[in-house]
């Protein structure tokens, strides 16, 4: 059953919603049991919900047979607030914070009819690819074809879960490639939008200037669907664009016959795997066959480049945004003994994995004095010519195609085995368009060895109805 199907079934009173969504609760207790992919799962929110729109329904209002959601289960990545509902981001410092208020996008998802079921297991504030840097005390997602492989991070309890459980759709959140990198290991589709597109109000941050809120769902239309919901402008966000809203679900089964997309000479070749490789030109094929137009093209600058920008203005925007996390005002606290700076490096080193603490280190260095313009502000400045080549790009082509990760998802007995460095490595593909801040989407191409392949569609600035035609065209060719 599809989502909108299941929307109507609700509607004509063929479901009881809250029968459904006390089995939906009971099922995602039964996979996070095996899987570990919610830090928690707000029960008593979901049937309250489920409560209200049965009575709603009973009642013949006639909004309520308006509403976009209806009775559909929508997962939160940790890092986003929900009103009442733990909300850590994954990390221990923030261990039974439960906001007050709720993120942009839970409004608009609540408005709109649907049932918030639980906040998704991340790296600890985002910090990742692989969703092994959990914050203390919890515990990695697995991934939902191979469990002692890796569900790609930061998003991997979303894009697990949504892999994993029917009449779902997740919000993930991508600073360097968190939506698309999960759902390319877990098989489902992701859709990271342009910076500023969807509201970050409420969304616990990493890097500022890099963090965007996306769908991930098992299939094109839920992804277009969620997106239809949670886009828009918002007064509290300063970095809201106010753009016109778009209907992304009208893009769905359009003809791409005369698209140009960009094959990305540098994100084929060396360090790829060849079962990925075979895949994603398959999936290349299939554009091909519904009449979209190839050319390979070189952007030297982003492969060459990304990893060491994006790096430089993440870091050093993740230790400034993590200073409030003290033991004063904000996140846990310990005893108050010892002097100040004793204090501080109590809570922090008690309460931080090592990730976090590495990223500050390497953040804050980045910005001290006679260190800010020799990397942070050239990696600014490098940031205007990878969007400038970009750009010049899309002047050509309708969308840019590349693998979406290098590798199919690795062994954690692997993952143990990286440094940092090559921990940074899995980003190569996607950082450049998180740092350029264009809409980007994973479409799953096929599998090898049982595993997943994902093909990265890359657009111009608010351009993701064209990510959503092209992906559709490449599910409608499976």
């Amino acid at each position: 059953m599809s989502t909108k199907e299941f929307i109507e079934k609700v509607k004509n009173h063929e479901i009881d919603i809250v029968e459904h969504t006390y089995k939906l609760i009971e099922e995602c207790k039964e996979i996070n049991r095996e899987y570990n992919y919610l830090n928690a799962i707000s029960e008593e929110l979901a049937l309250n919900q489920a409560r209200e729109i049965k009575i709603q329904l009973k009642q013949k209002n006639k909004s309520i047979k308006g509403k976009k959601l209806l009775g559909v289960a929508i997962s939160v990545k940790d890092a986003i607030c929900v009103k009442d509902v733990e909300s850590t981001a994954g990390s221990k410092i923030l261990q039974n914070y439960k906001p007050l208020f709720d993120a942009f996008v839970i409004q608009k998802v609540k408005e709109e009819g649907g049932i918030i079921i639980g906040k998704t297991s991340q790296d600890e504030f985002g910090f990742g690819g692989f969703s092994v840097n959990v914050g203390i005390g919890f515990k990695v997602p697995l991934n939902p074809f191979d469990m002692e492989r890796s569900c790609g991070g930061s998003s991997g309890g979303a894009a697990g879960l949504s892999q994993k459980l029917g009449s779902h759709i997740a919000l993930g959140e991508s600073t360097g490639g968190s939506i698309v990198e999960p759902a390319s290991f877990c098989g489902v589709y992701g859709l990271c939008p342009t910076y500023g597109r969807v509201s970050r109000y409420g969304l616990i941050d990493f890097s500022n200037s890099l963090d965007k809120i996306g769908p991930i769902g098992k299939n094109i239309e839920d992804v277009a669907l969620l997106m239809n919901v949670i886009s828009g402008y918002d007064k509290n966000d300063s970095t809201s664009l106010n753009a016109k809203n778009e209907d992304y679900e009208s893009y769905l089964k359009k003809s791409v016959k005369g698209m140009k997309i960009g094959i990305i000479k540098e994100a084929f070749g060396s360090g790829v795997e060849r079962e990925v490789e075979k895949n994603v030109y398959n999936g290349i094929q299939e554009l091909e066959e519904e009449g979209a137009k190839t050319e390979e093209i070189s952007l030297e600058l982003p492969i060459k480049y990304g990893i060491a920008t994006y790096y430089m203005i993440a870091t050093s925007e993740a230790s400034t945004n993590l200073a409030k996390y003290c033991g004063m005002r904000y996140g846990a606290a310990e005893k108050l003994e010892g002097s100040f700076n004793e204090y501080f490096t109590k809570v922090r080193s008690n309460n931080f994995g090592d990730e976090v603490k590495r990223r500050i280190v390497l953040g804050t260095f980045a910005r001290m004095t006679g260190y800010r313009d020799a990397f942070y502000l050239k990696a600014m400045k490098v940031r205007t010519l990878m969007i400038q080549e970009y750009k010049k790009a899309f002047r050509k082509f309708d969308a840019l195609v590349s693998p979406t990760t290098s590798i199919l998802p690795p062994k954690f007995e692997d993952i143990e085995k990286l440094s940092p460095l090559q921990h940074y490595m899995i980003d190569v593909m996607t950082v450049s368009p998180n740092v350029a801040g264009l809409p980007h989407l994973n479409v799953p191409v096929g599998f090898e060895k049982n595993l997943p392949v994902g093909m990265l569609l890359i657009a111009d600035h608010l351009q993701e109805g064209k990510l959503l035609q092209l992906g559709s065209a490449v599910e409608k060719g499976k």
